[in-house]
Parts: structure tokens; sequence; C-alpha cells
């Protein structure tokens, strides 16, 4: 088992790839703690964990809100004793978000105060916790858009994504030297609810699709599986990446500096 005896948290928990995640880490020997403002959905994860493959809870956790993050990594550490992985995968991808002029001022601070801001609150209590375990693993989602940006607009979407990107590599570099890894993982377009409901026509679907050497979308197992190797001990000399998991569509744009 590449985690046994592991403790990780996963924001997003219930659904899509903080779903497939959470029951691959269990699975690999982690105890997992599932963060969701989704309670339904998030305490079925946690039961299928402990019914099936190992140990499992659920915390309801709004990430932008800095009470319940610290919730949720108390809840950690008095569940199972210590915080080994944070993976900070919580998002919203908003409807109406769309260029500068279209999208409303509203849009864009609930999309920065889940996509970024939860993040900053995950690590500003996730990081004290893995100090106490003598370090561990953050891994944070970002998307294949921070790198090349998107064909259909979703500009504060795309901005929160590139403030990950950038609040990783300087988290990688500050906390390099208490063995606290932190890397960024960029998927590329997924079949998951929330980018269906984004891209709401086939023709939204054949845009982004067309981009996508591979010519389909990705699944969230897919992306379950890169995080299981940036949380693994196999990425051990891997930090401050942006681990693109994307079909090739990045490789396909962008030129190399």
């Amino acid at each position: 088992m590449r985690l046994k005896d592991k403790v990780a948290v996963i924001t997003g928990g219930a659904s899509g790839i903080g779903r497939e995640t959470a029951l691959l880490f269990a699975n690999e020997g982690a105890s997992v703690v599932v963060a969701d403002v989704s309670d339904e959905a998030g305490k079925d994860v946690a039961a299928e964990i402990g019914k099936t493959v190992g140990h499992g809870c659920f915390v309801h956790a709004d990430v932008s809100k800095a009470a319940d993050c610290e919730s949720m990594i108390s809840m950690a550490e008095t569940a199972f004793g210590k915080l080994d992985i944070l993976f900070n995968n919580a998002g919203i991808m908003d409807g109406a978000d769309d260029d500068a002029v279209t999208t409303a001022e509203a849009i864009w601070d609930r999309t920065m105060a889940i996509n970024l801001k939860g993040v900053f609150f995950g690590c500003k209590y996730g990081v004290p916790a893995l100090r106490r375990n003598g370090g561990g693993v953050i891994i944070n989602t970002a998307s294949f858009v921070a790198v090349v940006g998107a064909a259909t607009p979703q500009l504060a979407y795309t901005a929160s994504k590139g403030g990950v990107l950038a609040m990783t590599r300087e988290l990688a570099t500050v906390h390099a030297r208490e063995n606290i890894r932190v890397n960024a993982l960029c998927p590329g377009p997924l079949r998951t609810e929330l980018l269906m409901n984004y891209l709401d026509t086939e023709e939204k679907r054949e845009r982004r699709l067309v981009h996508v050497p591979m010519g389909r979308f990705g699944e969230a197992k897919e992306m379950a599986q890169a995080a299981l190797y940036l949380a693994s001990e196999e990425s051990s000399y891997v930090t401050g990446t942006s681990f693109l998991v994307d079909g090739g569509l990045t490789s396909a744009y962008v030129t190399p500096e």
C-alpha cells in the first residue's frame, strides 16, 4: 500500500476528483477526512470508505471560512492523531463567469473566496499540523487554464487558478527544508459534473475538446491517480511543480521558454 498509515484531508471530497481521490487514498492505506459543503454526499463517501477499505470520516467545511478549515484539520488530528497529506481540491466554476466586461463582481469575489482563499486557509491551518508531524505533503488543485487560458471565457476561474499556481510555488520554496512538499495538480478538461454543467452545450464541449490532442475529456479517476503519485513517496524529490495531466493540451499550445 502506497499510503499505509497516512492521514489525509481532502476538500471537495464529496464528488468528482475529491471523491475518487478519497476512495483511492483509502484503498492505498490512508485514513481520510472528507471535507465538503455537501453533507449527505460527503457522509456517503466516508461511509463507503469505512465499509469497504479503511477509515474515513466526514466534516462539513466551507473552505472560504477560516473556522471551517481550522476544524477540518483539527478533525484529522483528533480522529487519527496527525496529518500527512492535505489535498486542497475544493473549487467552483460558476456558469455566469465570463470575460472582464460581463463577469459580475459577486461572481469574481465568490470564485476567489473558494478557489484561492480556500487554498490559503487550508495551508494556514494545515502547515502547522504537518510541522507537528515532522513534514508531509500538500497538493493544490489548479488547472490547465492557469497556463494557457480558456477558449471559452471564465476569467475569475482562470485567475483564481493562476493564483493557486503562484501560491504553490512560494509555499514549496518556503517549506522545503521542513520536509513539506507542495505541488499543484493541473487537470485538463474533465468529464465531471462541474465542467459539464459549465460547458452546457455540445458546441461549448466541442470547442474545448478541439484543443485536446487525445480528443477526449479526462476522467476524475485519472486525476486521483495523479494525486496519489504526488502524495506518495514515489514523488519524494518533487516539489513546487505544476503537474499537468491534460491529455496533451498544453504541450500543443505552450512554447517552452
